[in-house]
């Protein structure tokens, strides 16, 4: 169960015996990792976290009983919560399992240096590596997978124009078509601000680089022009959006599209 002093103590939570065995195989031959305990359940994994301090827990998401989320979102109340890497076969659940806090989401059977990186991850986030820290997630969400019609596709960050918060899911919004998925628009926030995605409301965040204008309403406030619709912009937010466009439209980074100009 030791490893290397100074490496990653962690946690392998799956109720599918053959598979918590490989992952723990594969951690404990792990250089990064010190030590690994397993859990073929949420409440003993639960019991294990409580007993000892942890960095990581590799959590399987579809178990009996408490399921991987349910766990994830209990340990995320907590002072000080290891670090939640997602295991499972299943692709659908990434927008929820980067919703509730993982640092990555690895799919089943899993490849050695995809767990490499995923390690790697770990190890920036909770300070055991001088590198970058949590921003390396960003990227996992690059492209979102969105359910329909029993069916997996996968909108690219790059064509959603805006999100608009609906409760615990958010809609995004590309120039053709608009997709509900699951997660806080306060955590795609986090996500997608190194992308140049911007808070323009309390319910909406907005792409930068898709403001073709911004316009006044007929009550006197304040829009953000896109192909896919118009984003109401706060007095708190519009400053900052005021120097975001100026900053963007100085280094070019405007998608081809009318002149854009401000009208308020």
């Amino acid at each position: 169960m030791t490893g290397p002093p100074g490496g990653l103590r962690v946690l392998v939570v799956d109720d599918v015996g053959p598979a918590l065995d490989e992952l723990s195989q594969l951690l404990r031959d792990s250089a990064d990792v010190s030590a690994v305990e397993a859990a073929g359940d949420a409440l003993t994994a639960l019991r294990l976290i409580q007993g000892a301090p942890l960095d990581a827990v590799f959590l399987d998401i579809s178990m009996p009983g408490m399921d991987g989320l349910e766990l994830a979102s209990l340990l995320g109340r907590m002072t000080d919560p290891p670090v939640i890497v997602f295991v499972t076969a299943f692709e659908e659940h990434a927008v929820s399992a980067y919703g509730v806090g993982a640092v990555d989401y690895l799919l089943k059977p899993v490849a050695a240096e995809r767990l490499a990186a995923a390690l790697g991850r770990v190890r920036r986030v909770t300070g055991h590596d001088p590198g970058p820290g949590p921003a390396a997630a960003v990227d996992a969400l690059a492209a979102v997978p969105v359910e329909l019609a029993g069916r997996t596709r996968y909108v690219r960050r790059a064509d959603v124009r805006y999100a608009e918060a609906q409760g615990d899911y958010v809609r995004l919004h590309t120039r053709t078509d608009n997709h509900l998925v699951r997660i806080p628009i306060s955590r795609l926030e986090e996500h997608w601000r190194a992308a140049g995605y911007v808070r323009a409301h309390r319910s909406f965040l907005l792409a930068v680089h898709a403001v073709q204008e911004l316009r006044s309403d007929v009550s006197g406030g304040l829009l953000a022009h896109t192909d896919a619709g118009d984003v109401p912009v706060s007095r708190r937010h519009a400053r900052e959006l005021r120097d975001l466009l100026l900053e963007a439209a100085t280094r070019g980074d405007f998608e081809s599209g009318p002149r854009r100009r401000s009208r308020s």
